[in-house]
């Protein structure tokens, strides 16, 4: 009988401009500490010159080499729901996907997004208010990482995104789900945005805006003011734009490094089905950084 010591693994990341990625190093630096032969790959669809219509062929593609799934990320968590077989709870009522594990001839999709960005909130914003917030981004990672504000028990929570139709459909799925709480979309106009920020708790940044690919602010920098704290869910570069504009005024931050974290922590276990160690893996990550 094949021992758990000799087994290997084989997984990948499918996003676009996912060079920068240190989910590999992650990964396969916490299988070696766990003696596992382990292999992660990116598939970047910006390399393979591919959008999101790539999806179907390279998850065919994947099973048929023998991967044990993969992670996915940036153009392709919503996009790949209609691709699986079966969604775990969390990856159906969150409408998004960023981890699918190959099971016995099925794919299984999963979400590990919003649980990742809790446990990185609580570690390291603790005590932040969570009356009212608002963010920005409702895609597939802004999904996930409003879900999770709801569940740390946000009272108000006001939704911007580039598509006015998406923030809507989030906002009344999470009403549904949370009706004690009030759930509104918002438009992102400066002075509709500046209202809402004036009266808030906290801002959540969910867009691809900041990223070393798409850098820059994703709101004017006069709109942040001290009383907020501020978390991002881009983690490289580590500090975006955004995150120094409100450092600057002496906002509380976070960075999105936590989330990239527990979201690998709990996908390696789905794929391997073996508990890696949180706090080494967040070590080695802090090393990955410097």
């Amino acid at each position: 009988m094949t021992s758990t010591i000799e087994r290997s693994f084989l997984v990948g990341l499918i996003g676009s401009g996912i060079g920068g990625s240190l989910s590999p190093a992650m990964h396969e630096e916490e299988a070696r500490q766990l003696g596992l032969k382990y292999v992660y790959r990116r598939i970047d669809l910006e390399v393979l010159r591919r959008d999101v219509s790539a999806l179907p062929e390279l998850l065919k593609a994947a099973e048929s080499m023998g991967f044990d799934g993969v992670n996915v990320t940036y153009p392709c968590k919503q996009a790949v729901i209609e691709l699986l077989d079966e969604l775990s709870d969390d990856a159906r009522a969150l409408g998004a996907v960023n981890t699918v594990q190959f099971k016995d001839g099925r794919r299984i999709g999963h979400n590990t997004d919003w649980s990742g960005f809790r446990r990185a909130f609580e570690r390291g914003l603790p005590g932040a208010s969570m009356g009212r917030v608002v963010q920005l981004g409702a895609g597939g990672a802004g999904a996930a990482v409003a879900h999770a504000a709801m569940t740390m028990g946000a009272r108000e929570l006001a939704l911007v995104d580039v598509d006015p139709t998406r923030a809507q459909t989030l906002a009344a799925e999470l009403q549904g789900r949370f009706p004690n709480a009030r759930v509104s979309a918002i438009d992102g106009t400066p002075a509709t945005l500046g209202d809402a920020l004036a009266a808030a708790d906290g801002l959540i940044h969910a867009t691809p805006t900041g990223m070393a690919k798409h850098p820059g602010m994703p709101l004017q920098r006069e709109l942040l003011h001290p009383r907020l704290w501020v978390a991002d869910v881009v983690y490289f570069p580590i500090k975006t734009e955004l995150l120094n504009a409100a450092e600057a005024l002496g906002c509380r931050t976070l960075t999105g490094g936590g989330m990239a974290v527990y979201q690998a922590v709990e996908a390696f276990e789905i794929f391997t089905g073996i508990a890696p160690n949180a706090e080494r893996v967040f070590e080695h990550f802090q090393t990955l950084l410097r």
